[in-house]
């Protein structure tokens, strides 16, 4: 599983809001409610965070194995 803790995290230590990403920015609230959810986005979204935090993708994602990943399944 994606997880996104890594941008809420990132996203209270700037300041920058999600009101910010979505009136400063022009990412719609359907993203930003993606992201609150753990839901696929695509990698040009994940390339404007990283510009927009200026951090690797780890600063943004992170990996967690499934169950069924870990099992060997």
């Amino acid at each position: 599983m994606i997880s996104y803790e890594p941008f809420w995290e990132r996203t209270k230590e700037s300041g920058i809001t999600t009101y910010a990403l979505i009136n400063e920015y022009h990412f719609s609230s359907s993203t930003i409610d993606r992201l609150r959810h753990n839901k696929p986005v695509n990698t040009t979204t994940l390339n404007d965070l990283c510009n927009i935090y200026q951090c690797p993708i780890e600063g943004i994602v992170k990996y967690i194995p499934d169950d069924d990943a870990a099992s060997g399944r």
